[in-house]
């Protein structure tokens, strides 16, 4: 399967996820393939409280996230890395992230060399890409980065 194919499956599901959690109390989110990797664990259980002041919800997959009500970030851990892409890059706290507005307002971010990989969609009419990023960098660095996208 095509990287674009991937992305848009996986920006599908994400998207009908966002439109669905403002239902239910539970968020339902499909699980990446690796999400049973040790080191998901290990970021899920630093996942904060918060992101940009939005409180984190109960979501139905291991190694996901979700925060606000109706959801407006949701976390997933256990995708394929990327050591290459098209895709713009930037540095939150430390961390490398590739961004894609394919469904602006939601943004998509995914780590850069980082395995297993970890991507966030934020509505960004509802919270700070900026904001939710750095919230969530210390629990994403526990899967040591493998190279930078920037310089």
């Amino acid at each position: 399967m095509t990287f674009s194919r991937m992305l848009g499956s996986a920006l599908a599901a994400i998207t009908l996820s966002l439109s669905l959690s403002a239902c239910s109390a539970t968020v339902s989110i499909d699980p990446a393939a690796d999400s049973n990797n040790p080191l998901c664990a290990a970021v899920s259980v630093r996942l904060p409280d918060t992101a940009d002041g939005l409180a984190r919800r109960t979501t139905d997959a291991q190694a996901t996230a979700a925060w606000g009500t109706p959801s407006a970030v949701l976390f997933r851990c256990g995708l394929a890395p990327v050591t290459v892409s098209k895709l713009k890059c930037v540095t939150a706290s430390n961390v490398d992230w590739l961004v894609d507005g394919t469904n602006a307002p939601n943004y998509r971010f995914i780590t850069f060399a980082r395995k297993p990989a970890m991507e966030v969609v934020i509505d960004s009419k509802k919270a700070s890409g900026v904001n939710v990023l750095d919230d969530l960098s210390l629990a994403v660095q526990q899967v040591p980065a493998t190279d930078h996208c920037l310089g």
